[in-house]
């Protein structure tokens, strides 16, 4: 992969930024996703955000080899203390990263939301979280997305500012994802399934304790809920 061929769950993610908007890519790595929206002509400026000092390293590199430095500005930071009000930031990509880190840098930085129009999510794990939050903080999903990539199953989610009210199933399987029933969204949720059910399984055999006890509900709540989505 590179910032002319990105991998899929990348490209995927560049699919749903909208045309000449000002980005800020939040845990950008080597900034292969602002330079390849810059080279697909599709913005003219971005932030390559990185709080890690390897990889935002390997963002500045990236940028100056690829001959970017006055279209992205590479910043040194925790989430989103990288962007600044005069940037005017209208759109957020957070890539690669579980859904509650995600949505963790999304509560603490909420004071830098006030312009931007879109955020373009993409969790490893639990995108739960992401849907959790938006609910609360007055963002509704207005589109979704699923995909496999070298066996890993991805969700893809994308917001703007207005109210949501999901159902229990909704925020658990996702608004769209449950209507469309993709191949991969079966299979997914199929792998979640039979998960819970080995532990289960386990529990079962544990000794009964009210913290078991908890664990079983919760595990018997989800497990009603996928099976109704499937």
């Amino acid at each position: 992969m590179n910032a002319k061929n990105l991998s899929e769950r990348l490209k995927t993610v560049a699919s749903f930024v909208e045309k000449n908007t000002i980005l800020a890519d939040i845990g950008s790595d080597h900034a292969y996703l602002p330079c390849y929206l810059v080279h697909t002509g599709i913005i003219t400026q971005g932030i390559a955000g990185e709080v890690v000092k390897g990889p935002f390293e390997s963002a500045q590199k990236q940028v100056r080899s690829e001959g970017l430095e006055k279209q992205i500005d590479v910043r040194f930071g925790n989430g989103l203390e990288v962007i600044q009000p005069t940037d005017k930031v209208q759109t957020i990509t957070i890539a690669g990263m579980g859904g509650p880190l995600i949505a963790s840098i999304l509560e603490a930085g909420k004071e830098k939301l006030k312009t931007v129009e879109n955020l373009i999510l993409q969790p490893n794990v639990h995108a739960k979280a992401i849907r959790d939050w938006a609910q609360k903080e007055n963002w509704k999903i207005v589109n979704e997305t699923i995909l496999e990539e070298h066996d890993k199953i991805y969700e893809i989610i994308v917001l703007q500012k207005g109210q949501m009210q999901l159902t229990e199933q909704e925020l658990l399987v996702g608004p769209f994802l449950t209507k469309e029933k993709s191949a991969i969204f079966h299979k997914k949720w199929s792998n979640e399934l039979s998960e819970w059910l080995r532990i289960m399984d386990q529990l079962s055999k544990t000794s009964e304790s009210p913290e078991v006890q908890q664990k079983k509900e919760e595990l018997e709540r989800k497990i009603a809920l996928v099976k109704e989505s499937l």
